[in-house]
C-alpha cells in the first residue's frame, strides 16, 4: 500500500513528537497529559502566539492555564524545539534546527506554508516582477520595525 502525503506528514509529526518527549524526559520533566495536549497543538503549527495556543488547549482541557502554556513554550524554546521569533514552529530536526518555513495567514483565515527555498523563490520572482531588482540574488532577509 502506497503512503499518501498525509501519511508521511503524520509520521514526521509523530517522530518529532517522540523526539521532543525524549529530550524533555532527559531534562527531568514529567510528561503530563496537559504537556502532551500543548505539544500536539504546537505540532499542528496552527498557532502563532501563546494566546492562540491557550485558546485551542482550553477547548481540549479546561484545566490548562495560561501559565502552563507559557511554561511549556519556555521549555520547548529552552531545548531548541521552537523559536518564538518563528511563530512557534517546531523545527524539523530538533537537534539541528533546520527546515524552517514561512507561513502566511490570509484575511479569510486560510493559511499557506512554504519551505525556505519556496519562500526565497517567491520573494525573488515578486521583486523582479515589481521591478525592484534585475539580476540580483537574495543573500538574507531581515525583518525590522520602524
Amino acid at each position: 500500500m502506497r503512503k499518501t502525503e498525509d501519511d508521511e506528514q503524520y509520521e514526521k509529526t509523530m517522530m518529532r513528537r517522540e523526539r521532543i518527549i525524549e529530550i524533555l524526559k532527559e531534562k527531568g520533566c514529567r510528561i503530563t497529559k496537559q504537556r502532551l495536549v500543548l505539544l500536539d497543538i504546537i505540532l499542528q503549527e496552527e498557532c502563532s502566539c501563546c494566546k492562540e495556543i491557550f485558546y485551542e488547549a482550553s477547548k481540549k482541557d479546561k484545566k490548562i492555564g495560561k501559565s502552563t502554556v507559557y511554561r511549556m513554550v519556555g521549555l520547548l524554546e529552552e531545548i531548541g524545539a521552537i523559536n518564538r521569533k518563528n511563530m512557534y514552529k517546531i523545527y524539523g530536526n530538533v537537534d539541528e534546527k533546520k527546515g524552517k518555513v514561512c507561513r502566511i495567514i490570509f484575511d479569510d483565515r486560510s493559511k499557506r506554508t512554504f519551505t525556505q527555498e519556496e519562500w526565497r523563490k517567491i520573494l525573488l520572482e515578486g521583486l523582479r516582477a515589481c521591478g525592484y531588482i534585475e539580476k540580483q540574488d537574495i543573500v538574507s532577509v531581515d525583518l525590522i520595525s520602524e
